[in-house]
């Protein structure tokens, strides 16, 4: 329908011919996790120094290490795995809503020696199976879970969940369940005005 009272205008202009792909690849930057971990893309150079290089290229799947929700978690992660690892002992990982598979992967390379991700966008699904093989991580294995409907059948030492606040608590059951004794539960996607209702689901 017409709206008489509403009026539309606009404007048309020329735009030089350019690579565009080119210029996002150039805005595009690596990510650095400490000293020992660096995130890139495909189409950046290896760089020396660091002790564990993911290659994670943007797709259409959450997950490069530039949001603040898995930067966070990827520190954590990093410290983690140097103090289990000085412990000598075998530790594990899962990766809850893994996304590109950035966590599961990294866990891997740190040093785990059981990893697995899930997640229920199938298409994150196989592009961090795409992203296992990239990276030469070929043991960390990904299936396509909801989550809320989860039965856990084992129990992981680091249980990492990144996805929106009302999944978490609604999959608190699950999740307590899956993590080990001793274990360590991450939990990122939340925010400040969130986080009071979500802990609160967490200790029911």
């Amino acid at each position: 329908l017409r709206d008489p009272h509403a009026s539309v205008s606009y404007t048309v202009r020329a735009v030089d011919p350019k690579n565009w792909n080119a210029e996002w690849e150039r805005s595009f930057t690596p990510v650095e996790v400490g000293t020992d971990v660096r995130i890139r893309a495909d189409f950046h150079e290896p760089a020396p120094g660091f002790k564990y290089e993911l290659i994670i290229t943007p797709r259409m799947a959450f997950g490069t290490g530039h949001h603040a929700t898995t930067a966070t978690v990827l520190r954590l992660l990093v410290d983690l795995a140097e103090a289990l690892n000085k412990s000598g002992k075998p530790w594990s990982m899962a990766d809850l809503g893994c996304g590109s598979g950035i966590l599961a992967i990294a866990a891997d390379k740190l040093g785990a020696s059981r990893v697995w991700g899930c997640d229920y966008d199938p298409a994150a699904v196989r592009i961090s199976k795409e992203n296992a093989v990239r990276n030469d991580t070929p043991k960390v294995s990904f299936t396509r879970i909801d989550v809320l409907k989860w039965q856990p059948k084992q129990t992981w030492d680091i249980v990492a969940a990144n996805i929106f606040h009302d999944v978490l608590e609604a999959a608190f059951p699950q999740l307590i369940q899956s993590v080990a004794p001793g274990g360590v539960l991450m939990l990122s996607g939340i925010l400040r005005t969130q986080a009071k209702d979500c802990l609160a689901a967490g200790k029911r």
